[in-house]
């Protein structure tokens, strides 16, 4: 695609374009979710295969709908990847922000052409040339390819890449590795479970899924990655032992119906309790409804007695509520006018998790 075209490219068919649309919408939380694993785990070389053909069916299915600026979005990082799984570049923080920047701006250059708006203020000429550079970057140049890269599109210089792991940790062993990606598997397919009962649950836990890991990340990854992903499966998996017509109410629910409902956090953690490897996440899940003022259940616990999974689990949670119940009123509700609302229960959230989750927020508003 001509360069000077990326500004204002033509659609030629618009029901292709939402087709592709529609697609990317599916494929997006695949991504994300893979980068969040190698942060963790960088030489899963099934996860980094699986993280290439995600991009190369993206960008064939772009070139089947005839969306020419997605195909020159994803064309270079498509060879930066294929030099990751080739062994030539090991698969860094660095190239994990530029996968995520490069699905960000696919995403909000296709809902522009959507909208009929001008692609001009999104700098893809400036992503497209940065991502051609790190495709032949030798390792040692990388954290500055993409810091470049960040600042030309963004505007903003990139704070410190976080080193990905410490040598002092136990490296996990191929067999671990396999049994916490088949145990996530699992978790997210009861996860899947009880978003099927509900139109109002659909896309909730990916929702969730990335703010609590954005969140952990802009903090440093204090949490390990691996248990908040299984604790935010799992959280409100414990409903479903719970009768239907209290789970699935939109409406407010009794005295007694709320003592039901409290009994969910007990069982999702019981269930991961009883798996190994899992005890982290079923303290964040056994928690996730503990207050810092102590008016919380099931325990009552307040301040440092939580544990920050379950701070951070709190905090998404509220949010995703706050959005859902403007939407089932019928009224738009922007992403900073939800955030002062969940700002606002200052004695309910944990004060030193507020701001970054603030900081995820406003990352996320600035990119759209």
């Amino acid at each position: 695609m001509d360069a000077s075209t990326l500004g204002e490219p033509v659609v030629t068919d618009r029901e292709a374009l939402q087709e592709f649309i529609d697609i990317l919408w599916e494929y997006a939380p695949t991504i994300e979710r893979d980068v969040a694993r190698l942060r963790n785990h960088p030489t899963e070389g099934a996860v980094i295969g699986n993280l290439f053909r995600t991009l190369h069916n993206i960008k064939g299915d772009a070139a089947l709908c005839r969306v020419e600026v997605a195909v020159a979005i994803v064309h270079p990082m498509e060879s930066v990847l294929v030099r990751v799984r080739n062994g030539d570049l090991p698969f860094t923080d660095a190239i994990a922000e530029a996968v995520l920047l490069t699905v960000d701006r696919l995403e909000l250059a296709v809902e522009r052409l959507s909208s009929g708006q001008a692609l001009a203020g999104l700098q893809l000429e400036r992503l497209i040339e940065g991502l051609e550079r790190l495709a032949a970057a030798t390792p040692s140049g990388l954290d500055a390819c993409v810091a470049a890269v960040i600042e030309a599109v963004t505007g903003n210089r990139p704070v410190a890449i976080p080193v990905m792991a410490s040598e002092s940790k136990k490296t996990p062993s191929d067999g671990d590795r396999l049994r916490a990606a088949d145990d996530l598997l699992f978790f997210l397919t009861l996860a899947n479970q009880f978003e099927m009962r509900s139109p109002r649950f659909e896309g909730r836990t990916m929702r969730i899924l990335r703010l609590a890991l954005e969140t952990n990340q802009m903090a440093g990854d204090p949490i390990d990655p691996l248990q908040l992903e299984a604790a935010i499966y799992m959280h409100d998996v414990g409903m479903m032992f719970l009768p239907e017509s209290v789970w699935l109410r939109a409406s407010s629910l009794t005295a007694a119906e709320q003592r039901i409902m409290r009994a969910h956090p007990a069982h999702a953690a019981g269930l991961l309790a009883r798996m190994d490897g899992w005890s982290a996440a079923a303290e964040m899940v056994a928690q996730h409804h503990e207050t810092s003022s102590g008016n919380g259940y099931p325990g009552g616990l307040k301040g440092e007695q939580i544990c920050p999974g379950a701070k951070v689990l709190a905090i998404v949670d509220a949010f995703e509520a706050v959005m859902l119940k403007h939407a089932e009123r019928g009224r738009k509700r922007s992403l900073l006018r939800a955030i002062a609302e969940v700002n606002a229960c200052d004695q309910q959230f944990a004060p030193e998790w507020i701001e970054p989750f603030n900081q995820v927020i406003r990352r996320a508003t600035e990119n759209r």
